[in-house]
């Protein structure tokens, strides 16, 4: 008999979680072996489980999901982790494989390609939506990259934070760094993407789809 591919469910709706867990349940392939809320959650349950497969989300409140990927990989380099989000927008998608993530597929996606990513991903394999695999085609083909893509991981998070209103402070806080250097890469995202106010980093963030207007 084949070995059960063990399997963590992260999502702050226990909604979701629920839905996605039934789904799973019906693949003898696949055993669920926990579930948690949040990125701190995680990255205690990936230290405690060590799973085949984590199935992460990645708007989360508290540590996102970005921050738990970039955290878990960092002290269990082997990780597997399949992101299942509803950001269509390719920066996610790109920061999420920048950081290590094995997999991005989109909430809205077909059960049996969650199920195909699942096995894909725990094999070592990379899988990608259809959606995100065809932007991701067709950036490469006009060679039109966005300053976005450009930056590092934790500049991503921290510009999204600053886009949802958070103060410098409040970042520190949630990242676990000190304010100042948040304050440092402030300053490195304003000149990567060219812009000098906060109306200019929102306004910035809505044409890029990190936010919606």
């Amino acid at each position: 008999m084949a070995k059960k591919i063990t399997i963590v469910l992260v999502d702050d709706h226990a909604v979701v979680r629920a839905g996605v867990r039934r789904l799973l349940e019906q693949e003898p392939l696949f055993d669920v072996i926990g579930e948690a809320e949040s990125g701190e959650k995680a990255y205690q349950m990936y230290g405690e489980l060590k799973p085949d497969v984590m199935v992460m989300d990645l708007s989360m409140p508290g540590m996102g999901g970005l921050e738990a990927i970039r955290r878990i990989l960092m002290r269990y380099e082997r990780a597997k982790i399949l992101v299942l989000s509803m950001h269509e927008d390719l920066s996610f998608a790109n920061q999420a494989l920048k950081l290590g993530a094995k997999g991005y597929l989109l909430k809205n996606a077909l059960g049996e390609d969650l199920v195909k990513s699942i096995k894909e991903v725990a094999e070592g394999n990379v899988f990608l939506s259809d959606d995100i695999a065809r932007k991701m085609a067709m950036q490469s083909i006009s060679g039109d990259r966005d300053p976005i893509h450009e930056l590092s991981a934790r500049e991503f998070e921290i510009f999204r934070l600053l886009a949802e209103g958070l103060e410098i402070d409040a970042i520190a806080l949630k990242l676990n760094i000190s304010s100042k250097t948040v304050s440092n890469y402030q300053t490195m995202i304003k000149q990567k993407l060219d812009i000098n106010t906060p109306v200019e980093l929102i306004r910035y963030a809505i044409k890029v789809g990190i936010i919606k207007n």
